[in-house]
């Protein structure tokens, strides 16, 4: 299926590995020009290089921390027609584990940095009758626990946000639409398992009897941001193989 890509412009943010290397690449694949932020300049500037030879496509790195209103007006000045918002890593714990300025600290970049940056493309894309929105959120805000409740709220107020703004966009030409994805094979579970015998039988006993690759993410993601969803705003597709359902 040809998704009407080629020639299209994205920004993908937390681009440097997992699910937003897997995007770029999926992105790039279609023909996608990108630009591509993260804070790891040698994973970016590699990335870059792989898009480049395999798939002939633009890429522009950018070196960026999206806590820093410096680095959110820099990005903005990117030409795109999608942004995916995908940077963050919102650390597990219960309430009293969780402390004041981690719990700020992961919000600035997960919660607020999806906002910020959404903030500096939505009336471009509006102004101008086309964009996509694509938040990358997580399945912890459809079914929060207090052992996740960082995570969970601040997913859970991703949702409402993708919601709220994806109902509103279409009379501008402008779709959000997002993505919660349960467990990915990502460094993050690679750590995990590495430090925890008992993870691997916690990942056996899923619906699907696996965690996700980062790949199988990041096809919804192009699919939702290509022609082919074209009438598709203010939805969040789960990705979890069952798991959310089953719970």
């Amino acid at each position: 299926m040809d998704l009407n890509l080629r020639g299209r412009r994205a920004l993908v943010t937390g681009a440097s590995k997992g699910i937003g290397a897997a995007i770029a690449e999926a992105l790039a694949a279609e023909g996608c020009d990108l630009h591509l932020a993260a804070r790891s300049e040698d994973a970016l500037e590699s990335l870059a290089r792989k898009l480049r030879e395999t798939h002939g496509v633009e890429v522009t790195v950018h070196v960026a921390d999206l806590r820093e209103p410096a680095a959110l007006e820099q990005l903005a000045t990117a030409e795109v027609d999608i942004l995916v918002n995908n940077a963050g890593d919102i650390p597990a714990g219960t309430l009293d584990q969780v402390s004041r300025d981690r719990w700020r600290h992961a919000w600035d970049l997960k919660v607020y940095g999806y906002v910020d940056l959404t903030r500096e493309f939505y009336p471009r894309f509006c102004e101008r009758g086309h964009g996509v929105i694509v938040n990358v959120i997580g399945t912890g805000g459809e079914r929060p626990t207090a052992s996740y409740i960082a995570g969970g709220a601040g997913n859970a107020a991703l949702m409402a946000f993708t919601r709220a703004l994806g109902g509103e966009g279409p009379r501008h030409g402008v779709r959000v639409v997002g993505v919660n994805p349960g467990p990915v094979a990502t460094e993050r579970i690679t750590a995990m398992r590495a430090a925890n015998s008992d993870v691997d039988a916690s990942f056996a006993a899923l619906p699907s009897g696996r965690t996700a690759e980062p790949g199988e993410v990041a096809d919804l993601v192009t699919f939702l941001a290509s022609s082919r969803a074209a009438y598709i705003s203010g939805t969040i597709v789960t990705i979890d193989g069952g798991l959310t359902a089953a719970q």
